[in-house]
């Protein structure tokens, strides 16, 4: 079997392990069913703008050319602090943008993947948040009405664990269990008056399991800029990784490279 096409990334359905697609331009290629199998990645040689589609020798932030990673909303820097929104200053990149994505509700999380991290992400969409992360479980402790809201309380409780992901740690499994509604309830106590209104007691961990065959043997990134084609047994996903015998690959990273994937 072969599937090519521009890849838009890994996607994926929460179901136990969660079940992983891969995307590549108008094809797809459910990735479970391959778990076991040998397969070969190979990179066509050309990328492409995953927004406006033009061709281009090198990505910015996971599949952006130039023009479009310094005029996009999704490429602003408040994406990624968002405490530094500049929606109310009227300098957003696209008021409509903000709008649709930043003035809504928003939850600030726990998640177990290397290590228990804050995070954020927009009502509704956490679960898939948690899924690209490669955690394990995690629950909601505030709902707030807006992005910037959210990234200021991250920002808070950040001062006090992590807010970012060890992808080696994640990968190998490798952490201390954690109580997180005892967690929660410790956090709880050190929010700002500001942020007690939006404090929720959620009475449930989501927990995400993956497909995975067998532990990793070895932890290197393969690079398909430096090696257009990676052959081997694939062993899972998680996150957004493939995981083959012998490395790993951030799909992410290669988002608007042409590929083909044979079984």
């Amino acid at each position: 079997m072969e599937y090519a096409g521009v890849l838009q990334g890994l996607s994926h359905r929460y179901e136990h392990p969660v079940a992983y697609t891969i995307d590549l331009s108008k094809t797809s290629a459910e990735l479970n069913p391959l778990i076991g199998h040998e397969i070969k990645l190979e990179f066509l040689g050309t990328i492409e703008c995953v927004a406006c589609g033009r061709k281009i020798k090198k990505t910015y932030n996971n599949g952006y050319c130039y023009p479009c990673f310094v005029s996009l909303p999704e490429n602003d820097l408040c994406i990624v602090k968002p405490h530094e929104c500049h929606y109310h200053l009227g300098t957003c990149r696209d008021a409509g943008f903000g709008d649709r994505h930043c003035m809504i509700p928003h939850y600030v999380y726990l998640a177990l993947s290397s290590d228990v991290k804050v995070g954020l992400t927009r009502k509704h969409n956490e679960i898939k948040r948690w899924i690209d992360q490669g955690a394990v479980k995690a629950i909601p402790i505030a709902e707030v009405p807006t992005r910037k809201m959210a990234g200021e309380l991250e920002y808070i409780i950040s001062q006090s664990m992590p807010d970012k992901t060890n992808w080696r740690k994640m990968l190998l499994g490798e952490f201390d269990d954690v109580d997180l509604f005892e967690l929660r309830d410790e956090v709880h106590r050190r929010f700002p008056a500001e942020f007690e209104p939006y404090k929720i007691n959620v009475a449930e961990i989501t927990e995400i399991s993956y497909p995975i065959s067998q532990k990793v043997e070895k932890l290197s990134s393969f690079n398909l800029d430096k090696e257009p084609i990676i052959e081997g047994k694939l062993i899972g996903a998680k996150g957004q990784y493939l995981i083959f015998q012998y490395g790993v690959i951030n799909m992410k990273k290669y988002a608007g490279y042409h590929l083909k994937l044979s079984v």
